[in-house]
């Protein structure tokens, strides 16, 4: 059996993938979230709004948040603009 997957808290944020959020015109004027960028290590970082406490009672029978785990939400449009920089396969 293979080990499960663990973030890696030394990988480093590489590239941007899809537009910033001021040109998505996600931030209301000012920097910040929401944003998707690659890591060092192929791993994707999804900077969004924290509503893990919004959700618990609606989540399906076979999704759980784990410990350390958070349920981060982005528009629509972060993702749509990373898709272009995202493989297939």
């Amino acid at each position: 059996m293979s080990q499960p997957w663990e973030a890696d808290p030394t990988a480093v944020l590489t590239r941007r993938l899809g537009k910033s959020p001021t040109e998505l015109g996600t931030t209301g004027g000012r920097d910040g979230c929401p944003d998707i960028w690659e890591l060092d290590n192929g791993d994707i970082a999804v900077i969004g709004r924290d509503l893990t406490a919004a959700y618990p009672a609606g989540l399906p029978s076979d999704l759980v948040i784990g410990p350390g785990e958070r349920l981060v939400v982005i528009p629509r449009v972060t993702l749509l603009a990373a898709k272009a920089a995202l493989p297939d396969a």
